[in-house]
């Protein structure tokens, strides 16, 4: 892949969600962008991405995708002599009948993946979790549990470099959690306090399966609880410089109707874990509005009045916003996988997700032009490779399905009361055409 050249961005930001063993998915990602000569210097994760993003950010450059492969090499399982059997009897049989081979090998994938993930449910995963013998135990929250996620901790002591992660150097790594006592949503940020391999497994302690994790005398569980996405803290928490962010979803929020139970949970799952990316650019983009009246009103006060007071100098500062461009590598389900994708740790599935990560990555990074500066006066923009679309703070993606009715706010868009005309067909086309 060749090396691209990024405009002068003053931080590059690369999120990852949480979903289990789709996050190979991230790995792959990150991958091409080291392939292209991208690197972050801030990272924020949360579950499974968590893991990931301290795996790169306590590593050396060089080394982090060796690590990273060597983490799922670990986890997950070996690779079955049964699949490679099938896979190559597929091809054997398949030499001219294409479309027999396809349905062959869906048949093979969907039924080792449900063999994989009943095997992570019942047996665990090799330095990872394994099951309680008495599960699921009572008592202190560290110890309810179906499974015991203790072996995760030497994993990440023997891959993650934590004194590099908390040097005052180090590349920034944020880590999202949530409060069990006060059902807050928390970040263990690297900028602010040390992380050690317990504020990652924090992050993934993902009830009821896994137990809380105790730091400090508080309980923490998965991140997810609240939000699968560490997007709004990244947006929030930044010093209001130009910024490119890298939001590597693994759980789609667009999807098929279902039409039986398994599908239902598939997609209750998808819906429920999916960042709220359309919800947080509704955010910015009132947040950008607020800020622009704010510059239209000091440019009112005339000049001398405003030199004869250092506190009109501090608004304008403070209402200056930054440009944000997030670039979303969101994973896309196959028609073999059903509700238990997220512990299908199989090392087939894993090297298809991975691949998927990189392909993905690969085809966004051949437009580069993506990843350009927003234009003066755009202060939020998005960009999805899968629909090819770029939305921005003043053209919203308000017409995404032009056969869904939905209602208009003014509020998204104008000023006033909400008003709840549908939009026609035809009309929802036009708005995406424009």
């Amino acid at each position: 892949m060749k090396k691209i050249h990024l405009p002068p961005y003053k931080e590059t930001v690369l999120i990852f969600q949480g979903g289990g063993a789709l996050g190979a998915y991230q790995c792959g990602a990150y991958e091409g962008l080291a392939e292209a000569g991208i690197e972050p210097n801030w990272l924020a994760g949360i579950s499974i991405g968590a893991i990931n993003s301290a795996i790169v950010a306590g590593n050396p450059p060089e080394k982090r995708v060796e690590r990273l492969h060597e983490f799922w090499d670990t986890v997950c399982r070996p690779p079955s002599v049964s699949a490679r059997l099938a896979t190559d009897f597929a091809s054997m049989m398949g030499l001219g009948f294409e479309s027999f081979q396809q349905s062959f090998e869906h048949v093979v994938n969907k039924t080792l993946g449900s063999y994989a993930a009943a095997m992570a449910v019942m047996e665990g995963q090799n330095e990872f979790f394994y099951p309680r013998p008495f599960a699921p135990g009572f008592g202190s929250p560290s110890q309810v549990s179906f499974y015991d996620t203790s072996p995760l901790k030497g994993t990440l002591e023997r891959l993650v470099d934590f004194d590099r992660i908390n040097h005052k150097d180090a590349i920034r790594l944020s880590l999202g959690a949530t409060n069990v006592g006060t059902g807050n949503f928390v970040y263990f940020d690297n900028r602010y306090m040390k992380i050690g391999p317990e504020h990652v497994m924090a992050s993934g302690s993902l009830p009821p399966g896994f137990p809380a994790t105790e730091i400090d005398g508080e309980f923490y569980w998965d991140g997810g609880c609240v939000s699968n996405t560490p997007l709004l803290y990244v947006l929030t928490e930044n010093d209001r410089v130009d910024t490119l962010i890298f939001q590597v979803d693994l759980w789609s929020a667009r999807g098929k109707i279902p039409t039986n139970i398994l599908e239902i949970s598939e997609r209750q799952k998808d819906i429920q874990y999916s960042s709220r990316t359309r919800v947080i650019t509704d955010a910015v983009r009132s947040i950008h509005i607020m800020r622009q009246r704010l510059m239209d009103t000091l440019d009112r006060i005339p000049e001398d009045v405003r030199n004869a007071d250092p506190f009109f100098k501090q608004i304008r500062e403070e209402a200056m916003g930054a440009r944000f461009n997030v670039i979303q590598l969101i994973y896309q389900n196959k028609s073999h996988e059903g509700h238990y994708k997220d512990c299908e740790f199989s090392a087939e599935t894993m090297v298809r997700h991975w691949h998927e990560g990189l392909a993905d990555v690969e085809k966004t990074l051949s437009d580069s032009s993506c990843l350009n500066m927003p234009p003066k006066g755009e202060n939020f923009v998005t960009y999805d490779i899968h629909r090819k679309e770029r939305f921005t703070s003043e053209s919203p993606d308000l017409a995404s399905d032009p056969k869904a009715p939905a209602f208009v706010y003014e509020s998204s868009g104008h000023r006033g009361h909400p008003d709840p005309k549908k939009i026609s067909p035809k009309t929802r086309k036009a708005a995406a055409k424009k």
